[in-house]
């Protein structure tokens, strides 16, 4: 018999096998991410702070200048946050309330609540440097969050609400700049040392979220630091003279060096966390890589400046440095950062369309 006869029965059986594979008959899609919650500061922070005694705080303009109504909401932005793109683009709501917000009622909290605080971050210190809710501060207002939604719809509707929905922590930047960069304390702990610090703080906050139900966690990495505005300011302050930093501005490269480092190992700690914690997905959300790449290509996004806030001189105003009366450019949607710290609305949609892409499908 010719042993070529069974060549195009054996294909057949490998193609028809592979495509089983690929498409396996009896997985069923996830079900649809049902809320978004988020935890950190104040890249997701909604506007909490502007119902606690603290100076961080940008309910005022020209904060909120690009959002409707031009609203300042006390998002650190001319506009909305990537969480409010992530929330529309999933169907959920236009924008995501600040918990603390009183106009919040318990069944808005069924499609998701921030309860982030601009100035803080994954160290206690942080948050009490700038009188901000520290991250146990905000996990007990998520408890009294989860009792008012079991008070609308139940316990059985709200543990299916919370086993559906994504859960976005976003801290870390505060912690290096604070306590490493600009503080004292940076000179008695080593960058490596600390990263592993503030990542046991979000290991042991992914472990709660995972004991309360959740199950779909996007911890946010951290992005180049030494391309924050601020950072390039102050980096040139001291290796210039003065009337060059308006002119010779460049990243700091130890400090983006240090946020690689952190991100690779947050990377390994998700991998860890999703082997131990099964039926739980702990993705990395990269904010360095979309950051980096409108630095190193603003014309592929239609944007001119990179390294300057739009508002006031664009080197060191931020929260009440960047005021009503502070002269902002002309036009923010070509700029990178808001303020000297804060990315503009249209950085923060480049950033939720990334993570559309590439953080979504896997949840």
């Amino acid at each position: 018999m010719n042993p070529n006869h069974h060549k195009p029965i054996l294909l057949a059986f490998f193609t028809l096998l592979l495509l089983q594979l690929q498409n396996p008959i009896n997985a069923s899609p996830s079900p649809p991410i049902t809320a978004l919650y988020a935890f950190g500061d104040s890249t997701v922070d909604s506007g909490n702070n502007n119902y606690i005694p603290t100076l961080f705080r940008s309910n005022h303009p020209p904060y909120g200048k690009s959002f409707p109504a031009k609203l300042s909401t006390g998002r650190f932005s001319d506009g909305k946050l990537a969480t409010d793109f992530l929330a529309s683009s999933l169907g959920l709501k236009s924008t995501i309330p600040a918990y603390l917000n009183p106009t919040v009622k318990p069944v808005d909290l069924l499609t998701g609540v921030s309860f982030a605080s601009a100035g803080g971050g994954l160290d206690d210190r942080t948050a009490m440097l700038s009188s901000t809710l520290a991250m146990d501060k905000q996990w007990s207002y998520f408890e009294e969050a989860v009792r008012k939604m079991k008070s609308v719809v139940g316990d059985s509707e709200t543990n299916r609400v919370i086993k559906n929905a994504l859960f976005v922590i976003s801290a870390g930047t505060n912690d290096m700049i604070y306590n490493v960069y600009d503080h004292a304390l940076g000179r008695f702990i080593s960058v490596s040392d600390y990263h592993d610090f503030l990542l046991s703080k979000v290991e042991a906050f992914v472990q709660r979220l995972h004991d309360a139900g959740a199950r779909r966690i996007a911890v946010v990495g951290l992005p180049p630091i030494g391309c924050l505005p601020v950072q390039v300011t102050l980096g040139t302050f001291t290796s210039l003279p003065l009337p060059r930093i308006f002119r010779h501005r460049i990243c700091s490269e130890n400090q983006n060096a240090d946020s690689r480092l952190y991100n690779q190992k947050l990377k390994n700690l998700n991998f860890r966390l999703n082997q131990r914690l099964r039926g739980s997905k702990v993705l990395h959300l990269d904010i360095y890589s979309p950051l980096m790449d409108m630095i190193k290509h603003p014309h592929k996004y239609g944007l001119e400046e990179t390294l300057k806030g739009c508002c006031g001189t664009g080197l060191l105003e931020a929260g009440p440095l960047c005021k009503p009366l502070s002269r902002t450019c002309d036009d923010v949607s070509k700029y990178l950062f808001f303020d000297s710290v804060h990315p503009s609305q249209k950085a923060y949609s480049v950033i939720a369309t990334f993570a559309l892409q590439n953080v979504l499908p896997l949840l």
